[in-house]
């Protein structure tokens, strides 16, 4: 496994920006994020990434499926808008040469994300669930037909209302079970999955289902915000060693990402943040504990 920059850690670098610091801090890939990639360009960012020589590890992101279950045509309506950016998104990550497309799946119909409840939201959890299978049936050939591979990301159970219907890992793996490992696979996040006590069963179950790993740590206590709740490896509570075994023995010999949603770290000098996370990565993560 190798060490990546998830864009999102030094967020405020431009695609450029960001291609250029993992070079010079000799790193061999870079997560990146669907808004940046607009604001750079598509072709040009699929440029500035192959002349440094770099891997897309990932990009940031699919989802969002679940407005289908608000009732009649405005259900209609969204579950078709949302299946149209999908599209998109997936032939985004194919120009990239991206390994996947990471896929937040979207939280209860109607709810949006870091807004108060909406009248005439949906609190059909089920039904949510079921929106993201139906989904999932459509975009999975479609992705499968560009070379993109699709990776169901289960977020905390914090964000399920607005955020992601999947909050275990095993439940995003049981889902991804309908289609080929090339087409669908999982994210191991370790912020959102480092308290299921299933959680190294279900990395052993995934094998080679594991499409992206994901690491930062979990803040405690969380700041108000709980979305700004992650921290740099070896600052938070999530003990890396056994997760990161588990990962490797089930065969994940990919990217490692760091994906880092904090203002402090967003406000301090990149280029010093990516240094620490080279050395956390080296001192936490891999750390055999």
């Amino acid at each position: 496994m190798s060490l990546s920059l998830n864009q999102w850690t030094t967020r405020r670098w431009s695609v450029a920006e960001a291609v250029d610091g993992c070079a010079r801090h000799g790193l061999a890939a870079i997560g990146l994020w669907r808004e940046k990639v607009a604001e750079q360009g598509l072709a040009e960012t699929a440029k500035l990434v192959r002349d440094a020589g770099l891997r897309v590890s990932s990009l940031c992101r699919g989802g969002f499926l679940t407005a289908g279950g608000l009732p009649g045509e405005e259900g209609r309506r969204a579950f078709a808008e949302a299946l149209d950016d999908n599209r998109r998104a997936v032939d985004e990550a194919a120009e990239l040469g991206a390994a996947c497309l990471v896929m937040v799946v979207g939280g209860l119909p109607g709810v949006r994300p870091g807004e108060g409840l909406p009248r005439g939201f949906s609190r059909d959890l089920a039904g949510a669930r079921e929106r993201v299978a139906e989904a999932l049936s459509v975009l999975a050939p479609y992705a499968g037909e560009r070379g993109v591979r699709l990776a169901l990301e289960p977020l905390h159970p914090v964000y399920c209302p607005d955020r992601a219907v999947l909050s275990t890992l095993g439940q995003a793996l049981d889902l991804s079970l309908s289609y080929p490992e090339e087409q669908v696979g999982v994210v191991v996040d370790t912020f959102h999955v480092w308290w299921d006590p299933r959680l190294l069963d279900d990395i052993a179950r995934a094998g080679r289902r594991i499409a992206s790993y994901q690491v930062c740590d979990y803040l405690h206590p969380l700041p108000e915000d709980v979305l700004l709740g992650r921290g740099m490896m070896g600052d938070g509570v999530i003990d890396f060693a056994p997760i990161t075994r588990a990962v490797r023995a089930a065969g994940y010999d990919g990217d490692v990402e760091v994906e880092i949603f904090n203002a402090d770290v967003w406000a301090a000098d990149p280029d010093e943040v990516v240094a620490t996370m080279r050395r956390r990565y080296a001192e936490v993560v891999l750390a055999e504990g």
